[in-house]
């Protein structure tokens, strides 16, 4: 089927990079020279996530793959910002299908990790049956809504860095400063890990060792899952709910 969970803009004017540049935790100028895609995340000045995306460059031209629970406040933040800049922001009929395996003629590699296969953007389609789920916790991938919780999450502490989601050469950029530092200056004490599941619990459940909350569980598939620790003291048998985890 195709996916209907996703919402296409397309970019126009000459300042449309530019202005993403100044905003966006990724470096989107190479786009300008031809076909890509770049997965990026706006922040809060604070450097807290409030929503990821992909910006690509297609036969169709420059566009946003947006998230579409998050779409409209991240197109009303992006109008706030634009100010007198010549960036035009246009609701697309196109839509994106993934897949694995062979990549179709104009489909985009998903810059994120081989394991994701490719994207394409058109107008029909259809998409296989592939359990993405099961490809996330492998490979350890956020998902907006999931892992991946506005206003909450830290990149580096959500995988950006490992998943090409994050330049720190690319310059300033809303919430530059604080991902800086911590990737400079702290040592992360959380973060996605991977873990082991006997038995299930809702997305989100808290995560105790000895009786204290050391983190949260999120998606889980194959009898493992994705979990955002507290590093230093997730250790030995832990529980969410009535599952029992373990970190890998």
């Amino acid at each position: 089927m195709t996916q209907t969970t996703r919402r296409i803009i397309s970019l126009g004017g000459k300042d449309a990079l530019p202005f993403l540049q100044g905003l966006v935790s990724n470096d989107v100028l190479p786009l300008g020279k031809g076909p890509g895609l770049v997965w990026a995340a706006l922040l809060t000045p604070q450097g807290k996530y409030l929503a990821d995306f992909f910006v690509g460059h297609d036969a169709g031209g420059l566009f946003l793959d947006l998230p579409e629970a998050l779409a409209d406040a991240t197109l009303r933040r992006l109008t706030m910002y634009r100010l007198r800049a010549d960036v035009t922001l246009t609701q697309s009929d196109r839509t994106v299908i993934r897949g694995l395996g062979e990549v179709p003629p104009g489909a985009l590699p998903d810059p994120r990790h081989p394991a994701l296969g490719w994207r394409l953007y058109g107008t029909t389609g259809k998409e296989a049956a592939i359990d993405w789920d099961a490809l996330r916790v492998e490979h350890l991938i956020p998902e907006t809504g999931i892992e991946l919780i506005p206003d909450d999450s830290y990149l580096l502490e959500a995988g950006f860095e490992r998943l090409h989601g994050v330049d720190f050469r690319k310059g300033c950029y809303v919430g530059q400063e604080v991902t800086a530092r911590m990737k400079h200056k702290t040592e992360l004490r959380k973060g996605l890990a991977l873990v082991t599941v006997d038995g299930a619990a809702p997305p989100g459940t808290s995560i105790l060792a000895e009786g204290r909350e050391v983190g949260r569980l999120f998606t889980q598939s194959g009898g493992r899952g994705i979990a955002h620790l507290r590093l230093d003291k997730a250790e030995g048998e832990m529980w969410a709910g009535e599952a029992r985890v373990l970190r890998v």
